[in-house]
């Protein structure tokens, strides 16, 4: 249990800690998905750059970002060091570098740009993640997570939305649509600075002689971890989504709204599914998310109209509200408290590594066999990560 008591309950039954995170995820999600359905388009469009430089760009970006993440996570847990630093640094960092990308002339200078925006998303995520474990009780971990993912996706919404709007009644001009993604962006950073009150932390603190290795995790750990690893490199960059609807003549403010429709549904199901992982446990709906997820890839292999590419892109998304919580409390479950920013960071850098290998072999297999072959070799993988985690996480 958490030794340090639970202060300020809000309406939501949660610390105000969690209820401030989550306006800012909102708030960052709001400037981020300004841009980042854009990228693709970008790409395609301005500068004639396929799926495998997509593929690239979000793979490096993901690794490197994932790669952070141990780190300043584990750097958070040594000498119970304030987890906030890090976390207003990395909002910072991307919402400063995120405009830039409308102004790139090559897609190399995407690359290094989104680069850098995942710097930052590596420098905040797991002490941002373990500064909210240290907030809350067992029995809100899961509810927790879902709000914040649940907000994190209403950002989304709102982001796509204004993105769609701007497009439609202002300008078609993407640099100017992403450029204005920093105004939310930095209201996210104010918001985090001056609104987040870190809870103290009890117990002896890591101190620089404490082992970080794999065999200190738990074995239940590390067969998680694993399989969530094999699960990765089942999983499509979301872009990629965007990209088959530019291929099948869909138009930009259309994808737009498909994107933003996909985060609805993400938001929507996200804060109720953590409740329900709270009394049941984790595993059935990481387990059943996981499943959505295989089927949903299958039928995209055979997704050839707009219709089509709605419907299954919109399965995703609930796989996404069913699991996003539940990997998350997961993970705090199985951390000793000591230990919160190291486990979620072991968590994100893990995702993190298999994340470019998968994006480069969903665009190598697109430009070469066809989008059939990358979703079916995609959704097979899905499908045996949920075998492993049937047979191997319990």
């Amino acid at each position: 249990m958490n030794p340090n008591p639970v202060p300020e309950r809000t309406k939501t039954g949660l610390p105000r800690t969690i209820v401030v995170v989550g306006l800012v995820s909102l708030l960052n999600d709001f400037a981020s998905e300004m841009v980042v359905p854009l990228i693709p388009l970008l790409l395609a469009t301005v500068l004639a750059a396929g799926p495998v430089a997509l593929g690239l760009i979000e793979g490096v970006a993901d690794t490197v970002s994932n790669l952070l993440k141990l780190w300043a996570g584990r750097h958070s847990d040594l000498h119970n060091r304030a987890r906030k630093p890090y976390a207003v640094g990395g909002y910072l960092l991307s919402n400063l570098a995120r405009p830039l990308i409308g102004f790139s002339g090559s897609w190399f200078n995407v690359l290094v740009i989104r680069v850098t925006d995942r710097v930052g998303k590596g420098i905040r995520t797991a002490p941002r993640d373990a500064l909210i474990a240290d907030a809350i009780t067992d029995d809100q971990a899961g509810r927790a997570y879902g709000f914040t993912r649940a907000l994190d996706h209403t950002g989304a919404v709102l982001g796509s939305l204004a993105a769609a709007a701007v497009v439609y009644w202002g300008t078609q001009r993407l640099d100017v649509v992403i450029a204005l993604s920093a105004i939310p962006g930095l209201f996210a950073v104010a918001l985090f600075a001056f609104g987040v009150r870190e809870q103290p932390r009890d117990g002896a603190p890591l101190t620089d002689n404490a082992p970080l290795s794999w065999a200190a995790l738990s074995p239940t750990t590390r067969r998680y971890l694993v399989v969530l690893v094999g699960f990765t490199l089942g999983k499509i960059p979301e872009t990629f989504l965007l990209l088959r609807g530019h291929e099948i003549g869909m138009s930009v403010v259309e994808l737009l709204l498909l994107w933003a429709a996909m985060h609805v549904v993400k938001a929507s199901v996200s804060m109720q599914a953590g409740q329900y992982t709270d009394r049941i446990g984790r595993r059935p709906l990481i387990l059943s998310g996981w499943m959505v997820y295989a089927v949903a890839l299958f039928a995209l292999a055979f997704a050839h109209q707009p219709l089509m590419l709605w419907a299954w892109s919109l399965l995703l998304g609930f796989y996404f509200g069913l699991t996003e919580g539940a990997e998350r409390a997961l993970v705090r479950d199985l951390a000793a408290p000591a230990e919160r920013g190291t486990a979620f960071g072991w968590f994100h850098m893990l995702v993190g590594l298999a994340a470019i290998p998968a994006g480069l072999l969903l665009g190598g297999l697109w430009a070469v066999y066809g989008v059939k072959i990358a979703f079916l070799v995609s959704a097979a993988l899905a499908a045996a990560a949920c075998a492993g985690f049937w047979r191997f996480v319990r």
